[in-house]
């Protein structure tokens, strides 16, 4: 079965930097377009970055511009998560997520059908 399986998060002060891992396992990781999402308590879940199944497009939300990135290490099956410049409102649950279907079109963390990880928790404050 397809797994995956965030690690990295933690409590972090304002302005500070966090890199958070994305593990994949039960398939061939490098076929598959990759994301980043997050969801604060009471709040929707809001998309992050994505990345696609040969690393070479990436996209990341407007929220988080010019302070995340992204990238994939396929010899690893592992996609990262670099925030830098943290603030407050950036504490969430972090969740990493892979498209169902193999090779897909990028479209930037906008496909619909993906599988989750179980989260990890990003805490911002001073």
């Amino acid at each position: 079965q397809v797994q995956l399986v965030e690690s990295g998060g933690g409590l972090v002060r304002p302005g500070g930097s966090l890199r958070l891992s994305c593990a994949s396992s039960g398939r061939t990781f490098s076929n598959y377009n990759m994301a980043w999402f997050r969801q604060a308590p009471g709040k929707e879940r809001e998309f992050v970055a994505a990345i696609s199944w040969n690393g070479e497009t990436t996209r990341i939300g407007d929220s988080v511009k010019g302070r995340f990135s992204i990238s994939r290490d396929n010899s690893r099956n592992t996609v990262d998560l670099q925030m830098d410049n943290l603030k407050p409102e950036d504490t969430a649950i972090y969740y990493c997520a892979q498209d169902i279907m193999t090779r897909q079109p990028f479209l930037g963390g906008r496909s619909e059908n993906r599988f989750w990880g179980q989260g990890t928790q990003v805490t911002v404050s001073s």
